[in-house]
């Protein structure tokens, strides 16, 4: 008589948070400073991530396929924070997560969200169409001294000859004692610490960049090659 073997599993759930130099974010308060010098409060912030994958000790990896293989995370909606994926995954223990920060180019496609809040994150389609990876919102005090609005918002660049330039991007980050039991769900608790945006590898100033950085693609650029010291695993 033949027997079927079931392999035990179990879940994850994604919490997700912002935190500013390690300490939880506040938002509508002009309390942080930038390693520019930028005084800054952020009013909104908002972004996606996709094609997430889990590697397990032996090596295997597995992704997370459903909702679209992509989340939308809104610090001012507490239902966006928590991620509950249906897959269900091998039980035991897990090394590394690996994750695209933003649309991944083949889920950046328009009008793939009919619904808000994800569509709000529209890209104009005059400036290549898609999604926005991020937006975050808020003032800056400028060399006037005065209080001046800035829209931190990642995407992908139309450059002046019609060609597009992606600028979303893959971090890994390691997972401690992460395992996965029968039957159970893993919580994996993923901050952004949005000051780590403005100081390595790159300065961001908001005074050589000003408010508005949608088709800047340096400042573009500069956000791509910061975003990989952003994240950490809780």
């Amino acid at each position: 008589m033949m027997t079927s073997c079931h392999h035990p599993t179990g879940k994850v759930r994604f919490a997700f948070s912002f935190s500013v130099d390690g300490s939880e974010l506040l938002q509508d308060t002009l309390l942080y400073q930038n390693a520019a010098g930028n005084r800054y409060e952020v009013t909104e912030a908002q972004y996606f991530i996709s094609n997430v994958v889990l590697t397990a000790a032996d090596g295997a990896q597995y992704a997370v396929r459903s909702d679209k293989s992509a989340h939308y995370v809104d610090a001012d909606l507490p239902h966006t924070l928590i991620w509950c994926p249906e897959e269900a995954f091998p039980a035991g223990a897990y090394t590394a997560i690996t994750f695209v920060f933003g649309l991944a180019p083949e889920l950046n496609v328009s009008h793939s969200y009919t619904d808000a809040p994800e569509n709000n994150m529209s890209w104009p389609a005059t400036l290549g169409g898609g999604y926005h990876y991020m937006k975050i919102n808020g003032r800056w005090i400028a060399e006037n001294g005065l209080a001046s609005p800035f829209n931190l918002h990642s995407g992908r660049v139309l450059t002046s000859a019609g060609d597009t330039i992606e600028n979303s991007f893959t971090v890994t980050l390691p997972l401690a004692n992460a395992v996965i039991m029968k039957e159970e769900t893993l919580e994996i608790k993923l901050d952004m610490d949005i000051n780590r945006w403005f100081c390595s590898p790159n300065l961001f100033d908001f005074n050589v960049y000003g408010g508005s950085i949608m088709q800047n693609a340096d400042a573009q650029s500069v956000l791509r090659s910061n975003g990989q010291d952003v994240f950490t695993v809780r």
